[in-house]
């Protein structure tokens, strides 16, 4: 690949061109708002002039209802030699392309799965896509050199290649993607009209179940709108579980012990179905999660003291496999989670304790 035409210079486009223009591709620029066409040529994604011959690569990161008409217009247009789409939703633009009757044997649709809260180009970043799936759903009709295009842009930016059919893969990110986002902004809701007591309360269980809550509303009103009939059916199922889950904690009020057996047998299942599905979560090593262990450390709201621990745990030759910061509500103090494994923690726990790091047992 030595040129490429990015259509949409927000999260998603500015991204990938930033990791192809770092490769020595010829990146152009388009988008139907020329200032962050101009925003992301600044940052070194391309340039803002149009391709004087067709491109190897045409890539289209527009909103899911844009997609089959900017795609349409390009290859009408003949901008390119093979064409992609990175929306998050693969069977609506298919359908409305093979409605349009165009030759789709150099089109591929594909999905990177990663993402941030904020949009647009300044929010870019080029290992946005590092060790994520990027989904690829070919057709019958797809040709050879637009799957090796795909598959180069994705080795390009280090994701990891998923092949699966359109249809299969819009009710997949009903599943793990849409439906979530709109459970955190359910629950995030609740706290918009709540008691200044109330939220005064909140710690890192809600800080990380309303985490996605504050991405862009209009963005996922157009991801929605391209997803609805899959996302409504596991929505459906959710509520089913929510009605058996009210009527537990119901009965747990009651008189009646066996209606109390009952529902604590109800909150039950909810609580232990939750531990099965949580433990196939693909974890950092593939797709069987580790289990590790944590090792709590105090520390200051000062620069540096992150460094610090990790410099401390690498002296003692422990890898530290995650991290999780839990901030202290009003204070410049917080805890850090080191995530290690089980063997590790007598080391860990010894090396920073005469380091003099507090340590939460």
């Amino acid at each position: 690949m030595r040129s490429a035409l990015v259509i949409g210079t927000g999260l998603i486009g500015t991204s990938a061109a930033l990791v192809l223009a770092s490769r020595g591709v010829r990146v152009h620029l388009a988008d139907h708002d020329p200032e962050a066409v101009r925003t992301a040529a600044s940052l070194g994604a391309g340039t803002d002039t149009p391709p004087e011959a067709p491109v190897d690569l045409a890539l289209v990161a527009v909103p899911p209802a844009r997609v089959a008409g900017t795609l349409a217009d390009a290859m009408e247009r003949g901008l390119a030699r093979g064409y992609l789409d990175v929306a998050s939703v693969k069977g609506g633009p298919l359908r409305e392309l093979r409605a349009r009757g165009l030759d789709l044997s150099a089109y591929l649709g594909t999905h990177p799965m990663s993402g941030r809260e904020r949009s647009g180009p300044l929010a870019a970043v080029p290992d946005l896509f590092e060790g994520r799936p990027w989904v690829l759903t070919p057709t019958p009709e797809t040709g050879t050199e637009v799957l090796n295009l795909a598959l180069e842009l994705v080795a390009l930016c280090r994701a990891v290649p998923v092949v699966m059919d359109a249809e299969a893969h819009d009710r997949a990110v009903a599943l793990v993607s849409h439906m979530p986002h709109l459970m955190s902004s359910l629950v995030a809701a609740r706290l918009a009209e709540a008691e200044e007591a109330a939220v005064r309360l909140c710690g890192q269980g809600i800080r990380d179940v309303t985490r996605i809550a504050a991405s862009e509303p209009r963005m996922w009103i157009d991801i929605l709108s391209a997803n609805p009939g899959p996302v409504a059916d596991v929505l459906a199922e959710v509520a089913e579980d929510l009605g058996e889950t009210v009527a537990a904690l119901r009965a747990l009020q009651s008189c009646d012990e066996d209606k109390r057996t009952r529902g604590g047998s109800g909150v039950e299942a909810v609580l232990r179905r939750g531990n099965a599905g949580q433990v196939r979560v693909p974890g950092k090593h593939g797709a069987a999660p580790r289990t590790y262990e944590s090792v709590s450390v105090l520390i200051d709201d000062q620069p540096g003291q992150l460094a610090r621990i990790f410099a401390d745990a690498g002296r003692a030759g422990v890898n530290v496999e995650d991290v999780r910061i839990e901030h202290a509500t009003g204070q410049q103090a917080g805890f850090v989670q080191l995530m290690v494994e089980p063997g590790a923690v007598p080391v860990l726990t010894r090396a920073l304790g005469e380091q003099g790091w507090a340590l939460r047992t």
